[in-house]
């Protein structure tokens, strides 16, 4: 499996064209991808590169990280696998005394404010 870049601090504006047009100054892009929320479909702000030569991830880090793309300084560094991201598990029920009824608030009720 190839190492993929992570790019951060994306401008909303970027898509995958204008991220893959970017990173291809640097050598042959086999794809880039900005992601973007499921339901509204704007960006979250950050995005993958692969390279077809790996070699040049490194070379895409040090040259392109700092650097402005749509009108806002971009991070590039190596992603992390997949696996090395802890789970986030939202609603099991071995969650101890919240019974299985969802976030910390005690049954995912709205706190109404007194004011």
């Amino acid at each position: 499996m190839s190492q993929n870049l992570f790019i951060g601090s994306l401008a909303y504006a970027t898509t995958d064209d204008s991220l893959k047009a970017f990173f291809e100054t640097i050598g042959e892009v086999t794809s880039a991808r900005v992601v973007t929320d499921r339901d509204s479909g704007r960006s979250k702000g950050f995005g993958f590169v692969e390279f077809a030569d790996e070699a040049n991830n490194q070379k895409a880090v040090d040259e392109l990280n700092g650097k402005e793309l749509d009108g806002r300084a971009i991070n590039v560094n190596l992603a992390r696998p997949k696996e090395d991201r802890p789970r986030r598990d939202f609603g099991g029920n071995d969650r101890g005394s919240q019974g299985g009824q969802g976030g910390g608030n005690g049954g995912g009720s709205f706190r109404q404010r007194s004011w």
